[in-house]
């Protein structure tokens, strides 16, 4: 009788693991099935405004990164799946080059230098806001929330969201050309 009741117990535990967590402050990660969506032009919303301190300490903002499109990294040290494709988001940055400007969105790292130790390991050539608390994450409600992570967020060049990747890099090429497509103007919703 005991066997019968912990196999159930057992899998509720499991499932609720793999639950959001949104709100719980839990530093587990929900990884998503790497969804692209694009926005058409008409279909944006009002450019996102953030701003706050990166993991060196300096001020960051997303309103002097526009004139060109910029894609927000939510990423954690604590992470498997960040952790896993760092190297391809690193590979991607530098093969997009100046067409766009790669920032990290480092949430729930409770410990900046396990965050800056991450950095070091993976030599992430971008700068990423430091928001242990998860807040930076606020200005994308409503618009495309990265509610899984990791995520990537494009914003074209006014700072208005232009396409997502929700859960997991599907693949490097995915998101260079994703990137690529709209710093051309080319996304389709």
């Amino acid at each position: 009788m005991r066997r019968a009741l912990l196999l159930p117990l057992a899998c509720l535990l499991l499932l609720t693991g793999c639950s959001s967590l949104q709100g719980t402050g839990d530093q587990g990660f929900v990884s998503g099935e790497g969804q692209v969506t694009r926005l058409a032009v008409d279909q944006r919303a009002e450019p996102l405004e953030l701003e706050g301190e990166d993991l060196a300490g300096e001020r960051l903002s997303l309103e002097e990164l526009r004139g060109k499109p910029v894609v927000v990294v939510v990423w954690g040290s604590w992470c498997a799946p960040c952790r896993a494709e760092a190297p391809d988001v690193v590979a991607a940055a530098e093969e997009v080059g100046d067409a766009a400007q790669f920032v990290g969105l480092n949430i729930r790292d409770s410990n900046q230098a396990q965050a800056q130790a991450f950095e070091r390991t993976f030599e992430v050539p971008y700068p990423s806001f430091y928001s242990p608390d998860g807040k930076a994450m606020l200005p994308f409600r409503g618009v495309l929330t990265p509610n899984s992570i990791p995520s990537f967020v494009i914003l074209d060049a006014d700072g208005r969201v232009a396409a997502s990747i929700i859960g997991e890099l599907p693949s490097r090429t995915t998101l260079v050309e994703l990137t690529r497509d709209v710093a051309d103007g080319n996304v389709d919703g």
